[in-house]
This record gives structure tokens, sequence and C-alpha cells, in this order.
């Protein structure tokens, strides 16, 4: 099996060696790492095992999400309920033995972005019942000398309630996850990738290339986009 060499190892031995990072480089790593995680989800993929030891770092320093063994796909109207993952990231609701959805790898984003903050694991305590306990009741030491915008973040991701939780959405328009988010990071993985060769298609039945674009981003049902999915379904069974 042949697989990348990843020359910088994981994101925890960097923080293990740094210690907390300054916010600019924090930011930098987890606009990364949630793309990722936005990618994995639009393919209704949920990772489940989202922590510092699993995210890798190439020679320029890009994250790469890895070990997806306790991985599973997300089936239509159908819920998670295996308990698994490692302790100090899980979410409350698996720990809870409750069903479970997306919701989980957003909060393990949430304890990932505390470390890259601070440092130390938001969650951690030797006794096994005091920890899943803090975990629970969202008892962690709220960090002093971050900013406001990357306190209240956090404090929007680690919710208990995963209807309440702040989504991958959420964070992508939080104030804090914004400054400097580099073009190939800002787009949204639920926005379909267009096929531009049937686009141009599209164009020569009498309809603008900016017309039809925005129909296709926006979900619209017009002329447009229906001739748009024609034609690449022909595509596809040609």
């Amino acid at each position: 099996m042949i697989m990348e060499y990843m020359v910088q190892g994981e994101l925890f031995d960097h923080i293990s060696r740094k210690g907390r990072l300054p916010e600019d480089e924090a930011r930098q790593y987890f606009q990364q790492i949630i793309a990722g995680v936005e990618h994995c989800h639009s393919k209704n993929v949920v990772h489940r095992d989202l922590k510092l030891e699993n995210l890798l770092l190439d020679g320029q320093g890009n994250v790469k999400i890895a070990d997806f063994g306790l991985s599973n796909i997300m089936r239509d109207g159908n819920l998670l309920r295996t308990t698994c993952g490692s302790t100090n990231y899980i979410a409350p609701e698996i720990l809870s033995g409750k069903h479970y959805g997306h919701e989980v790898d957003i909060w393990s984003c949430g304890a990932i972005l505390y470390s890259l903050l601070c440092g130390t694991l938001a969650f951690h305590d030797q006794n096994i019942c005091t920890l899943c306990n803090k975990i629970t009741t969202a008892t962690y030491a709220r960090p002093t000398h971050v900013s406001a915008g990357a306190r209240d973040l956090i404090e929007r991701i680690l919710v208990v309630d995963p209807s309440r939780r702040i989504t991958i959405d959420g964070i992508r328009h939080h104030p804090w996850f914004q400054p400097n988010l580099p073009p190939y990071l800002a787009l949204n993985a639920s926005q379909p990738t267009l096929d531009y060769e049937i686009i141009e298609k599209v164009v020569g039945l009498g309809f603008t290339k900016g017309f039809i674009m925005l129909s296709l981003h926006t979900n619209v049902q017009n002329n447009a986009a229906v001739a748009y999915y024609i034609l690449l379904d022909n595509r596809v069974r040609a």
C-alpha cells in the first residue's frame, strides 16, 4: 500500500512543540479542517474520530484529515447510534447513547479549535466518569486569553444539544472564521460541481451564462436549470 507521506506529522505534535497557536495560525488550520469536514458531510460521510492525532500536515503545512476507520455513511432518514470515538473529543450525544448525525463531527471540531488556541484539551480528567460528566454538561475552562470572537465560536460549537449547535454553514459565516479565507476554501461543498461544456450548450439555447449559473447555485427550478440537467443526464447515459 502506497500512501502520501505527511512530512510534518500530526497536528498534535505541532501543538506539543509550539504550545497554543497564534489566532491567525489556528484560524488557517481550522479553515482547512472545516472545509474538509464539510466535504465529507456533503458525501454523507461522518468521520466520528476527529482529533489532533488524525489531522496530518504536509510539507506546506496543509491539513489532511486521516483515519476513517470509524467513519460511517449517513443514509437518508437514518441516524447512527454506535458508541465510538476518542473520549476527549467525543460529542455528548454519543456518550449519552442517543441517535446522532453529522453534528458529532462539529463538536469534535470545537474541541480541536480549543486545543489549537489553548494548547490543552477542552475536556480532560484522569477519572473517566468525571470526564464524561464534563462532556455531557459542556463543562470546560473558558479561555480568557483569546479574542472575543474566538471564544464566541467555541461556545457556539460546544453546545450539548445538537439541534442548537452551530452548523458548518454557521461556522463559515462566523466573523472569526472569515478573515484571510483562501479562495479555494471559500466555496461551499454543497454547491454543485458544474459542467461548463454543458453550460455552453445551454447558452446556445438562448440563456445567458450568468443566469444559468445563478439558477444552478440557488437550486431554482426553471427552464435553464431543467435544460442543463437534461443535457447532463443524456451525457451520463451515453
